[in-house]
């Protein structure tokens, strides 16, 4: 029994310490963006921090075993629990020490998992367990307690939990483990009442911190946004968050702020007017990003559009979008309109799989900070997008700013030139972003901006668009290359880009 008891805990302390590894890698990512150097540094800061806890696990004398096991249980609990709550409010209320903050709780974990196996091994090898079954079931019931999590985390706990909740929860089953561990082995253990007192103790903070969690993270987001937060939500894709002061609502994806509802007009006049006044003919038009539903609306204002096709990969996005009255009236109900179909899709596999053709295309997708991201500016993109167009078609892309990432501004444009579309770059001022930059691009169009637009606008007329389409000399053309998808070079012009600007 003592034995199956033992195995056990080799299954839920695996499923554990993945857990608090991909919390924190889930984390730096949604805060810090370049999914790939977050998730590869934190992977190789704990498996290096494993080595040296496994290291240190043979000073462990045999008879302090299960003593030594048990305490580590709680430690693991405690700082792996509070891991995803602490890391959080660092990043909100004092983000400078987030770096130094995170890669130390990723290390105090590993190493502390790193001592969990061995010690299970070796009481178990105490118990005249044969070494090759002894290795055969710890490793069995350890990949399978990593496999188990490895599925649950973004199809179940980070999803409906979210990050903060999640890590409170695989603390406590680190808890727990310690607890019957105590329980079944208190004949072979020293001062069982003080450790079953420590660790209810432990347990008890952490039911409380699951408990509160969402008032946890919307004490961390004030710090971090400094609004009244009316929504948020964590999705398998992205962390959401809305916020309003006064009349001002914003939007943040993963903490980037997405628009502001005082200066949007701007944004979305010059994202879509420049291209449907060019088309007096468009029909069919087809929306990718854009979940908000605002470019959606100054589409829809076009009384020739029979059509729109809305390719957003989130549905929580849409959904708020579609429900919440707030959001509702800021895209005057854009997606109740009969013309349009939304579909819940990556937009790279939509376009693999369907055969459709659209008048025009408006790319608004959030800036190619992660690889997932650069992948819909890419040459193969850009080249499945094309397919979709009509010949005298046009596509306008959403690209960053030409000013404070000009890199990565015009490497999107040598990445539309090298599938063969003729381009015309053009920018605007947003005041919630400053100087902001689009591509406009067609297969065969020789485009000319509209010198009057037929509807009433905020902020375009014939003088506002004559400016977008000149650039000034700090904003200059920067000879780059095409931004391909497995060297992905429009992710690390972004970030050199930005980081520039912060400094």
């Amino acid at each position: 029994m003592t034995k199956k008891i033992l195995i056990v805990s080799v299954f839920v302390v695996a499923s554990c310490g993945l857990a608090y590894e991909l919390i924190a890698g889930a984390l730096s990512s949604y805060l810090l963006g370049d999914s790939v150097l977050q998730f590869s540094t934190i992977i190789g800061c704990y498996l290096f921090a494993m080595g040296v806890g496994a290291h240190f696990s043979k000073y462990v004398k045999d008879e302090q075993v299960l003593a030594r096991f048990v305490d580590i249980e709680m430690a693991v609990g405690l700082i792996g629990g509070l891991s995803a709550a602490l890391l959080f409010m660092t990043f909100a209320w004092a983000s400078a020490p987030f770096r130094t903050m995170l890669y130390v709780m990723v290390f105090l974990v590993g190493a502390l998992v790193g001592m969990e196996i061995p010690l299970v091994m070796r009481a178990l090898n105490s118990r005249q367990t044969e070494f090759s079954e002894l290795v055969s079931r710890v490793l069995t019931f350890d990949y399978l307690g990593a496999l188990a999590v490895s599925l649950l985390f973004p199809l179940v706990l980070a999803p409906q939990l979210g990050l903060v909740r999640t890590g409170f929860l695989f603390g406590m089953l680190n808890i727990a483990v310690a607890l019957w561990t105590i329980v079944v082995f208190r004949t072979e253990l020293a001062n069982v009442t003080g450790r079953l007192l420590r660790a209810s103790g432990v347990m008890l903070a952490l039911v409380i911190g699951f408990g509160a969690a969402d008032r946890l993270t919307s004490w961390g987001e004030h710090g971090l946004f400094g609004d009244e937060i009316v929504y948020s939500t964590t999705t398998p894709y992205q962390r959401l968050v809305i916020t309003k002061w006064k009349d001002d609502l914003r939007l943040y994806i993963n903490g980037n702020l997405q628009f502001s509802s005082r200066d949007e007009y701007r944004y979305h006049e010059a994202l879509v007017h420049p291209v449907m006044g060019a088309l007096p003919w468009a029909k069919r038009v087809l929306i990718l990003g854009g979940g908000d539903g605002l470019a959606l609306r100054e589409v829809l204002r076009y009384p020739q559009v029979e059509h729109v096709t809305l390719v957003d990969l989130d549905p929580a996005m849409t959904a708020a979008f579609t429900k919440r009255d707030e959001l509702v009236a800021l895209n005057k109900g854009s997606f109740h309109d009969k013309r349009v179909h939304v579909v819940n899709a990556d937009a790279a596999i939509w376009l693999q799989q369907n055969a459709d053709m659209f008048d025009a295309s408006i790319v608004d997708f959030p800036d190619p900070s992660s690889f997932a991201l650069g992948k819909l500016y890419s040459v193969p993109f850009y080249g499945m997008l094309k397919k979709h167009v009509a010949a005298n078609g046009l596509v306008v892309i959403q690209a960053t700013s030409p000013f404070f990432a000009p890199h990565a501004y015009w490497t999107v444009d040598a990445t539309l030139r090298d599938v063969g579309m003729r381009t015309w770059p053009y920018h605007l001022y947003v005041p919630s972003f400053g100087e902001w930059g689009f591509i406009m691009a067609s297969p065969q169009l020789d485009y000319h901006p509209p010198e009057s637009y037929q509807l009433p606008m905020r902020f375009l007329n014939t003088e506002t668009t004559k400016e977008m389409f000149t650039f000034p000399p700090d904003m200059k053309p920067l000879p780059m290359a095409p931004n391909r998808l497995n060297t992905q070079s429009l992710v690390h012009e972004f970030e050199q880009d930005w980081r520039r600007v912060i400094r």
